[in-house]
C-alpha cells in the first residue's frame, strides 16, 4: 500500500504556457497537502525540467507553442522508452479525436478546461497510487534481483573451490605443493588472452586448465611415483589419465566442466599427430588445448618431480622453440614466447 506521506511529497510536474493556468493548478494542490511541485510555462524546457527532476506525474497542456504537448510525449516516449510516469493531460479542447490522440500518445488520462476540482484532485491520486506502487514494485524486484545475483554467485564460488579441491587431489599426488595448476591455469590465460579469447573465455579456460590432470586420480602410486623410466606397460597407464579425466567429468551442463572434459581429454595431442589418446594434428586440435599443452609443459619442465630436477627457464624456452610445429601449434608458441614477462611473473608468485 502506498501512504498518504507519499503521495503528498510525491514530485508532480506542471507545463502549461498559460502562468494563470500553472497558478491555479498550485493553488489548489498546495491547499490540499501536495507539497513537491514544480512547473513551467515554457514548453521547451519541459524535458530540461523532466530529466532534472525524475517526477511522478505530469500535468501537460497540448496546445502550446514551440513544442506542443504531443510532441513533449513523443519525445518521452523516446527517453523512456515508454516507461516514463503518468501523464494528466489537461486541454480546453473537448474533441473525441483530440482526446483520440493524446490518450494514443501516452497520456494515461484526460481532462477538459475548465475542469472539477474534486475530479481532478481524484485522478490525480488514483495516478500518483498507480506509479508508486509501480517503482515500488520495481524496486522490490531490483532487490530480489541483486540477492539472486549474490546467491549466484556464491554457488558459483562454492563450486569453482570444490572444482579446486578436486583437482589438488590429483596434484598433490605428484605435486606436494599443488602449484602446478595454480601456474599452469595462469600461464593459459595469459596465452588465451593474448591470443584473442574474450574476457568471459578467458575466464573459463583459466578454471577449466585446473583440472586437465583431474584423470591422474586413478593412476597407481608405483606408477605416477616411480622415479625411473617407465615400461611400456606402464606409460599406457599413464596416458590413460587424459581418457579418465574425461569420463569423470563427462556428463555435465555445466559449460566450464564441458570445457574442462575437451581439455583434460587433448590436452596431449600434439601438432604433427603424435601425442594421444586420440592422435590429433595440427587444428584438429582444439584451441583450447593448444594452449594449454603449451602452458603444461613449461611448467612440467620447470618443475621438480618425483623422476626429474627442475630445469632452468632458458633451457625450458629452448625447448618449447624446439617443439614449435611439432608438439605446439607455432603461432600460439610465438605468442607465448612474447608474453614470457607476463608467465615469469606469475610463475615467480607461485613459486614452489
Amino acid at each position: 500500500m502506498i501512504s498518504d506521506s507519499e503521495i503528498f511529497k510525491a514530485k508532480i510536474l506542471m507545463i502549461d504556457d498559460q502562468r494563470e493556468n500553472l497558478d491555479l493548478l498550485d493553488g489548489i494542490l498546495r491547499v490540499h497537502g501536495y507539497s513537491n511541485l514544480l512547473f513551467t510555462s515554457e514548453p521547451l524546457e519541459a524535458l530540461g525540467f523532466y530529466k532534472k527532476h525524475s517526477p511522478d506525474l505530469i500535468l501537460l497542456d497540448l496546445n502550446m507553442p514551440g513544442l506542443d504537448g504531443y510532441q513533449i510525449m513523443a519525445q518521452l516516449k523516446i527517453i523512456e522508452n515508454y516507461a516514463h510516469p503518468p501523464i494528466l493531460v489537461l486541454t480546453g479542447d473537448s474533441t473525441i479525436e483530440t482526446r483520440k490522440r493524446a490518450l494514443q500518445e501516452g497520456a494515461k488520462d484526460f481532462l477538459n478546461k475548465p475542469f472539477d476540482q474534486i475530479e481532478l484532485l481524484s485522478r490525480i491520486r488514483n495516478m500518483l497510487e498507480y506509479w508508486l506502487l509501480y517503482k515500488q514494485v520495481l524496486d522490490q524486484n531490483k532487490i530480489l534481483e541483486e540477492k539472486v545475483q549474490e546467491r549466484t554467485a556464491e554457488i558459483q564460488e562454492t563450486q569453482l573451490e570444490t572444482i579446486q579441491r578436486l583437482s589438488l587431489v590429483a596434484e598433490y599426488r605428484d605435486d606436494d605443493t599443488g602449484m602446478h595448476i595454480k601456474r599452469m591455469s595462469q600461464y593459459a590465460a595469459i596465452l588465451g588472452k593474448t591470443s584473442g579469447m574474450k574476457e568471459e573465455e578467458v575466464k573459463l579456460l583459466f578454471y577449466a586448465a585446473q583440472m586437465h590432470d583431474i584423470g591422474k586420480i586413478k593412476v597407481p602410486d608405483q606408477v605416477l611415483l616411480k622415479p625411473g623410466k617407465l615400461t611400456p606397460e606402464e606409460w599406457e597407464i599413464v596416458k590413460s589419465h587424459t581418457v579418465l579425466g574425461a569420463r569423470i567429468l563427462s556428463g555435465s551442463r555445466s559449460k566450464l566442466l564441458q570445457l574442462a572434459e575437451l581439455i583434460a581429454l587433448t590436452h596431449h595431442e600434439k601438432w604433427d599427430g603424435t601425442g594421444y589418446p586420440s592422435g590429433l594434428k595440427g587444428e584438429d586440435i582444439p584451441f583450447v588445448s593448444r594452449i594449454c599443452s603449451i602452458a603444461d609443459v613449461f611448467d612440467a619442465l620447470t618443475s621438480k618431480r618425483p623422476y626429474k630436477e627442475p630445469w632452468p627457464v632458458e633451457k625450458a624456452l629452448a625447448e618449447i622453440k624446439q617443439l614449435k610445429g611439432v608438439n605446439f601449434d607455432p603461432e600460439l608458441t610465438e605468442l607465448f614466447l612474447n608474453s614470457m614477462d607476463q608467465v615469469l611473473t606469475a610463475r615467480k608468485q607461485y613459486k614452489n
